[in-house]
C-alpha cells in the first residue's frame, strides 16, 4: 500500500535541466572549455561536491567549479524570477490526486535547499509538500539511498510504503536501494538495462503516474 510519494525536482517536476544546461554551455564556451550535453548528463542527480569532483577529473583540480556553480545559480534564479518555472506536464494533476487521497508528499532533490525552495515556491507548488530533503541536508549523494530514507523518515513512513518519482538513473538506483516503489519519468536520461529491473513503472509524463499509483493505494 502506498502512503507517501517522494518527488525529485529538476527534470521531474520542472523542466529546469534544460535551463541549467544552456547556462553551463554558454559559460564554458565563453571560457574556452570543451563542453557538451553528454558531460552535463553525467552530472544529473549528483550533489554539488560529487559534481565538482567530476568536473575536476575532466578539467583539472584548478577548475573554477565553485564560482561557475554560483554564477549558474544566480542566472537560473533570475531567469525563473523573470520567466517563471517551466512545469512538467501532469504535475498539478498528480499532486492534487495525491492530496485528495491523503498521500503524504516530499521532495528529495540533490539541489541545494536555497535554490530548491525558491524554485518550488516560484512554481506555486510549495504548499503541496509535507517535507523537503535537499542536497545539503544529507551526507551521501544519489545513488546512495540516504536522501530517500531521510524523506521517508520526515514523512513518518516506512520506505516500503512510499513511491519515488525520478527522471535520473542515479535517482532510480537511490530510491530502489531505499526499498521504495519506483516510477521513472525520463527527461534527458533514458532507462538503461541496468536499472530496468529496479523500476516499477515507466511513464511518459507525470499524468500517467496517477494511474499506476491509484492501483497501489
Amino acid at each position: 500500500m502506498i502512503k507517501g510519494a517522494v518527488f525529485d525536482m529538476d527534470g521531474l517536476m520542472f523542466d529546469t535541466e534544460r535551463l541549467v544546461y544552456e547556462t553551463w554551455q554558454k559559460m564554458m564556451d565563453e571560457l574556452g572549455f570543451e563542453y557538451n550535453l553528454d558531460i552535463f548528463k553525467n552530472t544529473i542527480g549528483l550533489r554539488t561536491d560529487m559534481a565538482e569532483s567530476y568536473y575536476n577529473s575532466l578539467y583539472g583540480d584548478g577548475f573554477c567549479y565553485a564560482s561557475l556553480k554560483k554564477k549558474s545559480r544566480e542566472i537560473f534564479l533570475k531567469r525563473i524570477s523573470k520567466e517563471g518555472v517551466p512545469i512538467k506536464k501532469g504535475l498539478f494533476e498528480l499532486l492534487e490526486f495525491l492530496k485528495s487521497n491523503n498521500i503524504k508528499i516530499a521532495v528529495a532533490t540533490s539541489t541545494s535547499a536555497q535554490t530548491a525552495h525558491k524554485a518550488i515556491k516560484a512554481a506555486g507548488v510549495y504548499d503541496y509538500f509535507d517535507a523537503f530533503v535537499c542536497g545539503d541536508d544529507v551526507q551521501n549523494s544519489k545513488p546512495h539511498p540516504e536522501i530517500f530514507l531521510t524523506a521517508a523518515q520526515k514523512l513518518g513512513l516506512c520506505p516500503e510504503y512510499c513511491v519515488a518519482l525520478e527522471d535520473s538513473i542515479n535517482g532510480i538506483k537511490s530510491a530502489h536501494a531505499a526499498k521504495m516503489t519506483t516510477i521513472m519519468v525520463p527527461d534527458y536520461l533514458q532507462p538503461t538495462k541496468e536499472i530496468l529491473p529496479m523500476m516499477s513503472c515507466l511513464c511518459k509524463d507525470l499524468s500517467f503516474a496517477k494511474d499506476f499509483i491509484s492501483q497501489k493505494i
